[in-house]
């Protein structure tokens, strides 16, 4: 069981996950401690410092900085790290190989969370080649509070990276893109965003529970030669919405494959 995490960096991702292992219980303050180059707010109780404590290691070491950062914390830290049980990278695009080459120790687990986490309705993909059964374990237990946990196979980890991990940004989009259109048409622009929230709000949990799949929901919500009809016949016209979001989560999975090249 992971009871005592160190983080090296903890920007707004690792931040959110930090912030839900505590409000779970998953976590105690007294148990984190948190390596920044400079002070961020955490929440109370937690231990910020600018190097690794001595003493001896925690259960796992979780990498919460950019992934442009990896050099640095790998020469500031990685010599006190050595023989850590367990190392967790939320690093997008940065190999297990490349991790293993700068840090000396146990496991490695990658794993890539999305930023629900905060409210315990995230996703976190995992993967490790190197992660024995009892640390996997261990892992899924640690990160089963922030959500959806699901074990990812090296290839696709990339575009489940682009389809989860930066999904609510897309989604956000839509939200925002739904509500200027309908400012667009007419209605005042603050109601117009209360109601494009609240609509993605109820119809992502009404389909969260739904036995249907979310194409038979819409085919429930259009009636023939409905006013919802003539709208998805936009949608669906050459397939436009998904090679729309085929695109999008491409250049994110290629953006991906530029990190890990440039972390190798």
């Amino acid at each position: 069981m992971i009871r005592r995490l160190w983080l090296i960096g903890c920007g707004n991702m690792a931040g959110a996950m930090l912030a839900r292992w505590l409000a779970s219980g998953a976590l105690t303050p007294e148990e984190v401690v948190v390596v920044n180059r400079r002070d961020r707010a955490l929440p109370p109780g937690v231990a910020q410092v600018r190097d690794v404590p001595p003493g001896p290691l925690p259960d796992a070491v979780m990498l919460g900085m950019k992934p442009q950062q990896l050099d640095e914390a790998a020469a500031a830290h990685a010599a006190r790290l050595a023989g850590v049980g367990c190392l967790i990278s939320i690093l997008a695009g940065v190999e297990e190989a490349a991790l293993a080459q700068r840090f000396a120790g146990g496991a490695i687990v990658r794993a890539m969370p999305n930023l629900p986490v905060a409210i315990g309705q995230g996703v976190v993909a995992l993967h490790s080649d190197s992660a024995a059964d009892p640390v996997r374990a261990d892992v899924a237990q640690l990160m089963a509070p922030l959500g959806l946990v699901e074990w990812i196979g090296p290839v696709q980890f990339d575009l489940v990276t682009a389809l989860a991990g930066s999904g609510p940004a897309f989604l956000y989009r839509y939200v925002d893109a739904m509500s200027r259109a309908g400012a667009a048409l007419g209605l005042p622009a603050d109601q117009a965003a209360r109601l494009a929230l609240a609509t993605v709000a109820g119809a992502a949990s009404l389909a969260a529970a739904a036995e249907e799949e979310p194409a038979a929901l819409a085919e429930r919500v259009a009636s023939p030669g409905g006013s919802t009809r003539k709208g998805l016949d936009v949608l669906d016209a050459d397939d436009a919405l998904v090679r729309l979001i085929t695109d999008t989560l491409a250049a994110a999975t290629a953006r991906n494959a530029e990190l890990a090249a440039a972390a190798r």
